[in-house]
This record gives structure tokens, sequence and C-alpha cells, in this order.
């Protein structure tokens, strides 16, 4: 089975991946894998975008290319037309090297993958916004305006995957970590595996 895994800015669908991987879930962080498909398009990013971006290694500063294409519709609808072919790629490959398991695939644009249709579900992460305000502000350390506007980006989140074929479990996280917490997150997860069949 390929599930999908996902979850609003600040959500915690990182931690819940971690915890998948635990339980002996083979996990793709598609995340990074955009960090090797920008590297491996930025030939690509810098005739699109500029040679500013370059850093000293050659590599391409992700820090600058991210403000660059930030709130500007047109700049990353071409950034995504450079990179995401390659980002599919890189996960169609990884899939195939783990057909003998269950996998997940953590996105956070997981609509856009190439894989989505083939889903057999999705795992979706949630927190209250003010929980995800302050873990945005410990976390990444961006200024309120910052913040609001990764908000606001997000609008249509929800609507993009209940349009989609795949059974989707919401999975709420709304702790800072303490224990009970913690727990309690867990105990979803182990629900949502038992439902799946694939606890052990």
């Amino acid at each position: 089975m390929i599930i999908g895994l996902t979850g609003m800015y600040c959500a915690g669908k990182n931690h819940v991946a971690s915890l998948l991987e635990r339980r002996g879930l083979a996990v793709l962080d598609v995340d990074g894998l955009g960090h090797i498909a920008i590297e491996n398009c930025k030939a690509a990013i810098f005739a699109r975008f500029g040679e500013d971006l370059r850093e000293s290694d050659g590599s391409v500063s992700r820090r600058r290319l991210g403000e660059r294409v930030f709130g500007r519709d047109q700049e990353l609808a071409d950034l995504e037309a450079i990179v995401h072919p390659e980002a599919n790629r890189l996960t169609l490959e990884w899939i195939g090297e783990h057909e003998d398991k269950n996998c997940v695939i953590n996105a956070a644009l997981l609509h856009k993958s190439a894989v989505f249709p083939r889903l057999g579900c999705i795992i979706l992460v949630t927190a209250p916004a003010l929980v995800r305000l302050m873990r945005a502000r410990k976390r990444d350390k961006l200024p309120w305006g910052a913040i609001a506007r990764r908000f606001a980006s997000q609008r249509e989140f929800f609507a993009q995957y209940s349009a989609g074929n795949a059974d989707i479990y919401k999975v709420e996280n709304p702790g800072f970590g303490e224990p009970r917490s913690l727990s309690g997150l867990e105990g979803r997860i182990g629900d949502i595996l038992s439902k799946l069949g694939l606890e052990s």
C-alpha cells in the first residue's frame, strides 16, 4: 500500500512520519527529495531566475530562491515546472525500489505529486491555528507577517485533498511535545494502522 502523509504548515507531519517509520513503514521525505531535484535542475533554475542564486560551491541558494518565488504566482509556477518533473521521477524511482514494503509519501504538496492518484489513503495531520502559530514562531523564528502569509497561502488546503479518491484519515496533533499529547498522537496513529491492517 502507498500512504500519503501531509499537513498544514507546522501541524507536525514530520513527527508523524517518524512514528510511522518506527512502526516499520518505509517513509520518503519528498520535501527533502525536492532539495535533490533542485540541485539536479540547477542549470535551468539559474537560467530562469538568475546567476545570483548560485552559492560559492555552485549549489542553489534555496533561501534566496524561496524569497524570489514566494507570493509570486508566475515565478512559483515556473519553478514548479522545472523541479516537479524531476521530483516526480525520483519519487517513482524510490517507490519502485520499495515495492515489497508499505510506503509512506511525506509531502507538503502531496496533491501535486505524480503518485497522488495511486494513494491507498491519506493521513492528514492537523493542529489548531494558535498551536501552529506558536510552533512556527518557535521553530522558524519568522516575523508574524511572514507566518501569516504562509497561513494564508494554504486557504485551499483541505479542498485539494477532499476532491481526490483516497480515504482521508485526519490526525489531530494539538500538543507541544508533552508526554500526554505524544502518547495520544501515537494512539491515533496506531488506530489508523489497525484499520488499514498494517498494525503489527
